[in-house]
């Protein structure tokens, strides 16, 4: 058997956890890094699987990475390929942030479509929208889209949807074309606002990250930097839901409560206790749990990536909850895990119905990608008895000392 985590459940998290610098944003900044030939370091990057990922993906096109605990090294004087290897790319999502960034600094880049956690089609239409609109050529050459421009130069560009990768990919490629790109219906998570904040201290010119409407001015070249990424979102969410579900009390530091307005909306409505503190925040939940409903959507909204785990808390709540997921159409995978646990959930489309409260019992399960396994995760917390988590190495591509940290709040778990 694979690595497992075994949890005794039906404990309260109780104390106080620091997270991490956020997964997906850290991921933006090593591709970001290719794009000058001069060092770049990067601060309070999570320790998981994910980032020594990217970080071999870079090597394997002329990088030189360090890391250091949470600290990432990063130099590439000259980039010695444009085709990361099929191999490295598959194994993860983000890897396709390469052609913007290869685009942006040779004017050409080959990668075949991305890897990682299969929960949805993932077009990748959105990205050729924006290579095609700042001049270049996108084809298809075998497994691999292959993008090339003798010149890159600034447009309007529209995207349908507000992509995340589609806007990261556009700033590289225009932090360094000529003239202006104005990309209207931008995504405007935290992280792609932390990715543009990153790109101006090395010396591009970008407003309005954060906003649906970013403006970029092209400069000639991009310089190196020191850069600390913000804190984990995705993280803070998942260990007060945990807290909430167990009716424990938890408070999660090196937080950023701006990023939370959503969540924190949800938790009080469930009749949770929260407190914010500076760049803390403490959830308790002393008394039942109510039952609600939740739009999964893009940035402000509620986080797609949060849906799962909280509908594994939301099975300890009274009434019928309801959560409609509206980013990704494969995210419900983790339900049929949460039945095995004994929860009352079912699926109607993109809606998922949740009745409780559930009195949850141990069983074996399995993390099918990284928020599936946090949702697992928080109802076996929840449940009474043993409960075995499979395929763990899901959790490990995300959270940093998930064990570790689950444990100082109480938890009784074993990794074998």
């Amino acid at each position: 058997m694979s690595a497992h985590y075994v949890i005794q459940g039906g404990r309260p998290l109780r104390g106080e956890v620091t997270v991490s610098g956020s997964k997906n944003a850290a991921l933006y900044t090593l591709p970001a890094a290719l794009l000058t030939s001069e060092p770049v370091t990067i601060r309070n990057v999570p320790r998981i699987a994910d980032i020594r990922e990217m970080a071999e993906i870079c090597e394997s096109v002329g990088s030189t990475v360090e890391i250091d605990g949470e600290t990432v090294r990063m130099v590439t004087p000259a980039v010695t390929s444009v085709a990361p290897p099929i191999e490295l790319v598959s194994k993860l999502r983000a890897s396709f942030l390469l052609m913007g960034a290869l685009l942006g600094r040779m004017g050409e880049a080959e990668c075949p479509p991305p890897g990682g956690d299969v929960i949805g089609s993932r077009p990748l239409d959105v990205h050729f929208v924006g290579f095609r609109a700042l001049g270049a050529t996108v084809e298809r050459r075998g497994s691999a889209w292959r993008a090339s421009a003798a010149k890159l130069t600034g447009a309007r560009i529209f995207f349908d949807y507000p992509s995340v990768l589609g806007t990261v990919n556009v700033l590289f490629s225009a932090a360094t074309a000529e003239g202006t790109t104005t990309i209207i219906n931008a995504a405007a998570e935290p992280e792609v606002e932390m990715l543009a904040d990153m790109l101006v201290s090395m010396g591009a010119r970008i407003s309005g990250q954060g906003t649906p409407l970013v403006t970029i001015e092209g400069v000639q070249a991009l310089h190196g930097t020191d850069f600390t990424v913000i804190p984990d979102r995705l993280e803070v969410g998942t260990y007060l839901l945990g807290g909430v579900a167990t009716h424990g009390d938890v408070r999660v530091t090196n937080a950023d409560p701006l990023h939370l307005d959503s969540l924190l909306a949800k938790l009080r409505d469930m009749n949770a206790r929260i407190e914010v503190d500076g760049c803390s925040v403490r959830a308790t939940s002393p008394g039942e749990l109510r039952a609600v409903n939740v739009q999964a959507v893009p940035y402000p909204g509620f986080a797609t990536d949060l849906h799962p785990p909280m509908a594994a808390a939301l099975t300890q709540a009274t009434g019928v909850s309801l959560v409609h997921e509206r980013v990704y159409d494969n995210r419900t995978l983790y339900v049929n895990e949460l039945r095995k646990l004994g929860a009352r959930i079912t699926t109607a489309g993109d809606t998922v119905l949740i009745e409780g409260p559930t009195a949850l019992g141990g069983s074996t399960v399995r993390a099918l990608d990284i928020r599936a396994g946090a949702a697992v995760v928080v109802a076996a917390l929840a449940a009474e008895g043993e409960t075995t988590i499979l395929d763990v190495h899901h959790l490990d591509r995300g959270y940093a000392d998930l064990r570790e940290r689950l444990a100082a709040l109480g938890a009784v778990i074993e990794r074998r």
